[in-house]
């Protein structure tokens, strides 16, 4: 599918638009090394972020848990990564898996747990939190809960605020997912398509 959502040009935003683009190109997401273009060439937004612009209230709060689960979380940035793919591959989001990739990679994650991942499956992880946390993502994506075990193991591990942030980030990602189906053009037909180049994150 080609994006139904016409990119746009920064000169164009009127005056709220240009603070949901503000606090998204100039906010953490684009502070140190990057891996990813938050801005195509002219300046306009790519992946989910364009149709954030349609409603700037919704927009800019949307925006802000993004930064708040992937900057102000206390998950590791490796669960936190592995979590996002967990939610790429449940959803077949290429455009997700892409961006991510890229920001596990300088996280720690290795191209077995990344080949993994990308397969619906689950690293062989050595670390029982990070197992703990990756067992309650795959809950939540296919099952919509997490059985009393399931909750218990990972409150153990990561505190009711880490559980809190865990299920907060995997309701996000599926909401950029979603977005990315209806307004950018990417469908489930995408899943596994190792030919596509563009990357982005979120």
């Amino acid at each position: 599918m080609t994006a139904r959502l016409a990119g746009l040009l920064p000169g164009a935003l009127d005056e709220q638009q240009t603070e949901v683009y503000h606090a998204i190109t100039a906010g953490p997401r684009a502070a140190g090394p990057q891996a990813f273009a938050l801005v195509d060439e002219e300046g306009r937004m790519r992946g989910p972020f364009n149709a954030m612009l349609l409603s700037p209230p919704v927009g800019l709060a949307v925006q802000a848990v993004g930064t708040a689960v992937r900057y102000e979380s206390v998950l590791t940035d490796r669960v936190r990564e592995m979590a996002i793919l967990v939610v790429a591959a449940e959803w077949g989001s290429g455009f997700e898996r892409e961006a991510h990739e890229e920001v596990g990679r300088r996280c720690g994650l290795t191209e077995s747990e990344l080949r993994a991942l990308r397969a619906d499956g689950l690293p062989d992880l050595a670390d029982p939190a990070e197992r703990a946390a990756l067992n309650a993502v795959v809950a939540l994506t296919c099952a919509g809960a997490l059985s009393d075990q399931e909750y218990y193991d990972t409150v153990a591990a990561w505190g009711e605020r880490g559980l809190f942030e865990l299920t907060t980030l995997v309701g996000y990602y599926a909401l950029l997912a979603l977005q990315l189906r209806v307004f950018a053009g990417e469908g489930p037909a995408d899943h596994y398509d190792t030919s596509r180049t563009e990357s982005g994150t979120s």
